[in-house]
């Protein structure tokens, strides 16, 4: 088998691998793997083709990653859910351990799913436990 060959196998494992990920993973030594194989049309030495596709595979990682940051990276909009967490709310429909029910919690009606079992009566004080999408996770207040 001709060293053509194992780069154009490389070239095809490494893109493959770049399909199924989400991020930016392979791209590099696919890239690598494309110079390595041009190279092997002018040499049959392993060591300066080994040399180009690893040469080559980090001056495209040096290039591409700050641009593959700026552009894939999930920007997170804060929201301030998170400080109702640990907060005290007033039921305003009762919340069963299987039934959505209503929290009022600083003015706001928020959906609300009991933590524990059995059921938290309309008027009651719960306790926020955490948020799950656009439902409070909570629990009946201790007194």
């Amino acid at each position: 088998m001709s060293n053509g060959v194992i780069w154009l196998i490389i070239f095809i494992f490494t893109l493959l691998i770049e399909a199924i990920t989400v991020g930016l993973v392979s791209i590099w030594f696919t890239i690598g793997s494309i110079a390595a194989f041009i190279t092997s049309y002018f040499t049959d030495n392993i060591i300066i083709e080994i040399f180009v596709f690893v040469v080559v595979s980090i001056v495209s990682l040096i290039i591409t990653r700050p641009l593959a940051k700026k552009y894939l990276v999930k920007k997170v909009t804060k929201t301030n859910c998170d400080t109702l967490i640990g907060k005290t709310g007033i039921v305003m429909t009762d919340i069963t351990d299987k039934d959505m029910g209503t929290v009022k919690v600083n003015g706001q009606i928020w959906s609300a799913l009991n933590k524990d079992k059995g059921t938290i009566i309309k008027e009651n004080e719960v306790d926020i436990l955490s948020i799950e999408g656009v439902k409070l996770i909570v629990r009946k207040k201790e007194i």
